[in-house]
This record gives C-alpha cells, structure tokens and sequence, in this order.
C-alpha cells in the first residue's frame, strides 16, 4: 500500500501538468484563430419608395415650359368676424426703499397680478400689463396706505 501510494502522487502530478499543456496547445492553436476571424457581413441596399404625396406631383410636372418652383397651397378663410382690439392698461410705481418692494410684491400675489421690475441708477420701477383697467386701480388705491405712488394709464407699444 505504501508503495501504490508513493508513485501515485507523482502519476497523478504528471497527468495533470500533461493535461494542462495540451490544453493550453489546443487554446492558441492557429486553427481556432482563422476560425475567430470577423465574418464578413453581406447587406444589400433595397430602393427607397418615395411616399405618394399630393404636392409633390406640382413639383415635377411641366406645364407650358413652367416648371413650378415651390410646392403652392391655396387656403381660403372666411373672415366676417371683426378683431376687436384689446385694451391694455399700464400701472407704474416708483419704488424707493426695499419695505415698499415687499409689500408691493405681497398685494401683486393676493392681486394675481404678473409685473415686470426695472432696476437702475435712480432706484426700481414696476411696471403691470393688464385688460382689466378696475383691478388696477384698486390696486393702486391699496398702495396708497403704503406710501407707493402708482398711476395707471394706457399701454400703446412702442
């Protein structure tokens, strides 16, 4: 048994390093390489088919020697109803110190009112576009408690 057992361990040792070289001559063989080789990938183009669309049949037809430049679309509306002209209002307030700006931006949010701040040299100007000319003047009636000049007058643009 002792001596099954002393030529065992070299045979076993010997038969694994055995595999493990043809193994690895079997890994890098130069057949497994032209095998791995990119293959070549065979694609053919088909036409495009143009979309069938009504106005690009005025583009290719040729009518007395006239060749249409553009595509052109007639549309006919009927205009019998009257644009009214909106009115719009401008409220402008001079602000001196930044406790006016606070409250004048506190009574615009309660107001729902959008403005539009100028600020300079001379200090900030507010300036308030609206259609709604009695929302305007109660707003400048309520700035009057806090000391906020305001006049509302009408907004032509420029």
């Amino acid at each position: 048994m002792h001596i099954i057992l002393k030529w065992l361990t070299p045979i076993i040792g010997i038969g694994v390093a055995i595999f493990i070289i043809l193994f690895l001559f079997d890994i890098n063989s130069s057949e497994k390489i032209k095998n791995l080789e990119p293959l070549a990938l065979k694609t053919s183009v088909s036409p495009k088919t143009e979309k069938v669309v009504w106005l690009n049949h005025f583009s290719k037809t040729e009518r007395l020697g006239y060749f249409y430049p553009v595509n052109e679309v007639y549309i006919q509306t009927s205009l019998d109803e009257k644009i009214h002209p909106k009115i719009t209002y401008k409220l402008s307030a001079s602000l001196i110190d930044p406790y006016q700006l606070f409250c004048l931006k506190e009574e615009l949010d309660q107001h729902k009112l959008k403005y539009y701040l100028k600020r300079d040299k001379n200090g900030v100007e507010l300036d308030i576009y609206s259609n709604d000319k009695n929302k305007l003047n109660s707003l400048v009636r309520v700035l009057k408690n806090y000391q906020i000049i305001a006049k509302v007058t009408l907004y032509k643009e420029d």
